[in-house]
């Protein structure tokens, strides 16, 4: 990765921003006290309750960061379907004692508004996803002096993504929690993403710039995995999920080493857009039925969701998790970094001395 960027985290470890309330100011400024690079989730923020989590992680610390932004999403969804499957969730509705939301609520998470904010109030890092901005937004991002990355999963988006002038890509592979960065969102391809090795490989080989390797790292050993594979750094979401500053439900945080939830799937059951999540009831009984229609379905849900965490149900919940979830780690942020940072130091060790990881 260029120096330039490299320079603003003295470690090669990103915190993966996860929107839904997770990523938090306080989760963000523990990571990168602690030599990383931490992001907030603008996603289902409006733009000035972004600004305000900026403003907040800038009071906490004074080192680099990222913000993460949500692309707008083409209009293809069938109205037809969403209906059934609302039809489909009106026992969940009265099971919670809620209303189902209005898929209508808007599909551009108020993109140009926060693009406004971050030209005039400028961070360190922006990246994107579910898609690529123009190369208008990120030469007026460059200007302003942000560097910029986005989200690929496959070597034809990360070629989109070095096309528009992006100063680097995140791989994404299968293996990673939370919602896959496709550009296309193209039903006929649900399960055949990329394993994360596989994928940095081939995206190495289709562009020049850096790549930042997301999807099922827990250990510094796979950080040094993916780092040996040609990546310039790791992102971890899952790993953070589970910290003392994460904001993640505590319902969430304890499925990810509970016995109970022993795998997990891609599913459009809670947005209507593939996301790896814990297997629980209502990922079973939707999943197969859920058309692909994001972000209608995700607004859809919503009132569930909440309602199901008031309940303490973990069951109805979105329980957000990447395949290495059963390693995760109850540990403050920072200190996981530090635990990170020198696993990742010993696989370093081990490889020059002719051991393996």
């Amino acid at each position: 990765m260029s120096s330039a960027l490299t320079d603003l985290f003295p470690l090669p470890i990103v915190q993966a921003p996860m929107a839904g309330g997770v990523s938090v100011p306080q989760l963000a400024a523990a990571v990168c006290e602690a030599g990383g690079l931490g992001f907030l989730a603008a996603g289902y923020k409006t733009a000035d309750g972004m600004y305000q989590e900026i403003k907040q992680l800038r009071s906490l610390t004074s080192r680099p960061f990222g913000v993460n932004v949500f692309m707008p999403q083409p209009e293809y969804a069938d109205p037809a379907a969403v209906d059934v499957y609302a039809h489909q969730l009106t026992g969940e509705a009265t099971w919670y004692e809620a209303e189902l939301g209005d898929p209508d609520s808007g599909r551009d998470d108020g993109f140009e508004a926060k693009l406004v904010v971050l030209r005039d109030n400028p961070v360190p890092v922006v990246s994107f996803h579910f898609g690529v901005p123009s190369r208008e937004v990120v030469d007026a991002l460059h200007r302003v002096g942000t560097f910029v990355l986005a989200a690929a999963t496959t070597p034809d988006e990360a070629r989109a993504v070095e096309r528009a002038g992006a100063d680097g890509v995140i791989a994404q592979g299968v293996e990673a929690g939370g919602h896959q960065g496709t550009h296309r969102d193209v039903p006929e391809t649900d399960g055949s993403g990329l394993g994360l090795l596989s994928l940095i490989a081939q995206v190495r080989e289709a562009v020049s710039i850096p790549i930042v390797a997301a999807g099922g790292i827990m250990r510094g050993s796979q950080i040094a995995g993916v780092l040996a594979a040609g990546a310039s750094a790791a992102q971890l979401g899952t790993a953070f999920l589970a910290t003392h500053e994460s904001g993640a439900n505590a319902l969430h945080k304890r499925a990810l080493t509970n016995p109970l939830f022993v795998r997990t799937e891609l599913t459009r059951a809670f947005s209507g857009r593939p996301a790896r999540g814990l297997v629980n009831r209502f990922l079973r009984e939707h999943g197969p039925y859920a058309p692909a229609a994001y972000p209608e379905i995700h607004h859809l849900t919503s009132p569930l969701r909440k309602a199901a965490a008031k309940a303490g149900d973990a069951q109805g919940m979105a329980l957000w998790a990447g395949q290495g979830h059963r390693m995760a780690r109850e540990l403050p942020a920072g200190q996981l970094v530090e635990v990170l940072a020198g696993e990742l130091a010993a696989a370093r060790a081990s490889l020059a001395g002719g051991g393996v990881l």
